[in-house]
């Protein structure tokens, strides 16, 4: 790297933490903030996955030894800034509906029913709720059809979603699934797919049965091709097999991607990189905004700012991610287009 590119780098990170910084001091209100939409949302609490720090944009995924302690998400959080820290114990909904209330975001939530119903509790209006065949993040927990089929003609439910078949080493192109999809393109329900991204040794650590292949974006192709009607969000934006997501957009014109969990576990420079191919290969109208929001309340403010800061997007570019395409997506009662 150049003398050059690397201070233009340092300078970029730079101007986003200063961002992330401007929101978390409270300078703005939600009278003068535009509206967000955040795609991808957990209704977790502090119990998950541990109750420790985490540093945006510094993951390593430094090599590990079998024979020592390893490090499930390849973290080394000792020196970074900005370091985001968890809520305090039972603090963590409180902070998350402060945050989405001077932020002016609304959020997709996916989680068990009671989870999410109590979120949309505690902030009325700024909850989409969403639930899947999988119970948000546990791999192998089959829902009945029946039960799935009430929560989203009855039970308010908008997205199906997040589906980690990818945790579970399956193709969401896989027969034994096809009844969930089929289900969701009958009601006319959008569904949110993880693929890509998943931590720092995921297979061998703490997932034994995930497998980075199942992650291709291509197997999505004779899911799609069975079910026409589907709207697909990919998670993740397929990272990072670019190629591979280009072709599918290219040939799917109801599948979008979201950015979240990317936008804040690699390198700043590869985040960028990759969003900016999205982008300018003419799918801006396709990438969403989303935080893979967990245990930490700061970093919904941080992951904004990435978009806010990337020199590389048009205001109207940067709306689009971050309002604009969630609304066309999700059908949005009173869109904004801002």
């Amino acid at each position: 790297m150049t003398r050059f590119r690397a201070t233009a780098l340092r300078l970029l990170l730079a101007s986003a933490v200063l961002t992330f910084a401007a929101f978390s001091q409270g300078q703005n209100t939600p009278t003068d903030v535009p509206p967000v939409v955040d795609v991808h949302v957990h209704a977790m609490d502090e119990s998950f996955p541990g109750g420790g720090p985490m540093c945006p944009n510094e993951a390593k995924f430094l090599a590990s030894d079998p024979k020592t302690k390893e490090a499930p998400f390849g973290w080394d959080v000792e020196n970074c800034t900005p370091k985001l820290y968890p809520a305090e114990k039972g603090e963590y909904l409180k902070d998350m509906k402060a945050e989405m209330e001077r932020l002016n975001v609304k959020a997709v939530v996916f989680g068990d029913a009671a989870s999410v119903k109590k979120w949309q509790d505690s902030m009325p209006g700024r909850v989409i709720p969403g639930t899947s065949f999988s119970e948000g993040m546990t791999p192998g927990a089959r829902v009945e059809l029946d039960k799935l089929r009430q929560e989203f003609t009855t039970g308010g439910f908008k997205v199906m979603g997040e589906i980690g078949l990818q945790y579970e080493g399956l193709s969401p192109s896989d027969p034994s699934v096809d009844k969930y999809f089929a289900l969701a393109e009958e009601l006319d329900i959008p569904v949110a797919i993880h693929m890509g991204t998943g931590g720092s040794g995921r297979a061998n650590l703490t997932t034994p049965k995930f497998r980075g292949s199942m992650g291709n974006p291509l197997l999505l192709e004779e899911l799609l091709a069975r079910h026409p009607k589907l709207r697909v969000q990919v998670m993740h934006a397929g990272y990072p097999m670019i190629d591979n997501m280009l072709t599918l957009l290219q040939a799917n014109s109801h599948v979008y991607v979201d950015v979240a969990g990317l936008i804040w576990s690699y390198p700043l420079k590869e985040v960028n990189r990759y969003i900016q191919r999205i982008v300018e290969a003419g799918f801006e109208d396709r990438v969403m905004f989303g935080t893979d929001q967990m245990e930490w309340p700061k970093l919904m403010a941080y992951s904004i700012s990435i978009i806010q800061n990337a020199d590389y997007l048009s205001p109207e570019e940067k709306r689009d991610i971050l309002y604009n395409n969630a609304a066309r997506f999700l059908r949005l009662d009173t869109p904004e287009k801002r």
